[in-house]
């Protein structure tokens, strides 16, 4: 908690909020990314992965610290792509998580090669190896401009910069949002549900709630003191057809009833 700049007591916690930025089906695979986050810092991101229709979930990759993951896309049933980037303060260092497996595994792989200030603006892969990026430089503070086109011949493995404009700049193969799913915040039940639409009707897949938890400082008791040790015969059970011997003693012989 000290590392993200948060003051959470046992008193006064502090709520945790999960965030879903994108979604992407694959076949009998469904994708969610998004972040957990707090009123004041981004903790860290999550990528969710259901292959039963919703019923239960995984994350195919660790979360990464500080970060938030945007836009998803697959190509075919093995080439995929994940963008996101860190949130201290403010976004900088985008990236991504790429896949040739049909996300069973996921590797990471940055856009720039220092650390830099920039935001996803989006993506768009026409290929398995041929991709566009659009970077926002909002923050940036030296001169130039502000919107920054990429291109990678690579699947995302490295990019090239190709165009820098204060305008925004016309994106090249930008690619169609799926119009049969869609995430949906509940403000009554407080959620946010995961929709697909069947006979021009949102049916209901999952629901994820808000408020995922809460960070607060761990409640320490004092430790009780040992308990005194006592005598073999105060252990013992009152029971009527056990004698305790005492030391250099003989027993007495039991009674026949």
């Amino acid at each position: 908690m000290q590392s993200f700049g948060m003051s959470c007591s046992a008193e006064e916690p502090c709520p945790v909020f999960l965030e879903l930025n994108a979604i992407e089906s694959l076949g009998t695979k469904l994708f969610l990314s998004g972040n957990f986050h707090t009123d004041s810092s981004t903790l860290y991101s999550v990528l969710l992965v259901t292959e039963d229709a919703g019923k239960t979930w995984t994350e195919p990759h660790e979360r990464i610290r500080a970060a938030s993951l945007e836009g998803v896309q697959f190509n075919d049933l093995n080439y995929g792509w994940v963008a996101g980037q860190s949130l201290q303060s403010i976004p900088r260092d985008p990236f991504f998580l790429l896949t040739n497996d049909g996300g069973k595994t996921w590797r990471m792989r940055p856009v720039f090669g220092e650390t830099r200030v920039g935001a996803v603006e989006q993506f768009s892969f026409a290929s398995r190896d041929e991709g566009h990026l659009l970077i926002d430089r909002t923050q940036r503070g030296d001169s130039g401009g502000r919107h920054e086109l990429y291109e990678s011949k690579t699947g995302g493995e490295s990019w090239t910069l190709r165009q820098v404009s204060d305008k925004p700049l016309a994106f090249p193969h930008a690619r169609a949002v799926n119009p049969d799913w869609r995430i949906q915040a509940d403000t009554k039940t407080q959620a946010l549900r995961v929709e697909k639409k069947l006979n021009d009707k949102w049916v209901l897949v999952s629901s994820f709630p808000v408020k995922a938890g809460e960070c607060k400082l761990a409640e320490h008791k004092a430790a009780e003191p040992p308990a005194e040790p006592e005598a073999a015969a105060e252990k013992m059970p009152a029971d009527p057809g056990v004698f305790v011997v005492p030391s250099g003693k003989t027993p007495p012989k039991k009674k026949k009833p």
